[in-house]
């Protein structure tokens, strides 16, 4: 499968979930794929509408994925980029207009829930002036 081809079934699955009132992360994605084998994942690309939160990073490292392709960091990029590349994991940003489209929809409509899920809450939020 193609970079573009996988990141449009992450697109397709984030615009699901969004209508639901969230957006999927990785270790919902590894979770919903069940057990299999680890020979399985750690062949495996990871297509992600957005850069990697820290716990999804560790996910990732821990299946032993080694190549993730990420449809756009510039609604939020954490550490978990650079970390994936010194750990050799092969990482591809594709800068996707619509995964940003809808991530900057997302965080405009639900702040709280985008808030909680990069692990930024009260104190912290203030601290940074967000």
């Amino acid at each position: 499968m193609d970079d573009a081809a996988g990141l449009a079934i992450a697109f397709k699955e984030a615009k699901k979930s969004y209508e639901q009132g969230g957006i999927p992360g990785e270790t919902a994605t590894l979770l919903n794929a069940g057990r299999l084998p680890a020979s399985t994942y750690a062949n495996s690309t990871m297509y992600t509408t957005l850069s990697p939160c820290d716990m999804c990073t560790g996910a990732i490292l821990l299946y032993k994925i080694r190549r993730v392709v990420i449809g756009e960091n510039s609604t939020f990029k954490a550490a978990g980029e650079d970390y994936l590349r010194q750990r050799g994991v092969e990482v591809v940003v594709m800068d996707d207009q619509e995964c940003r489209t809808l991530m900057e929809r997302f965080v405009r409509e639900s702040p709280g829930v985008w808030w909680e899920d990069i692990g930024v809450v009260g104190e912290e939020k203030r601290e940074e002036g967000r």
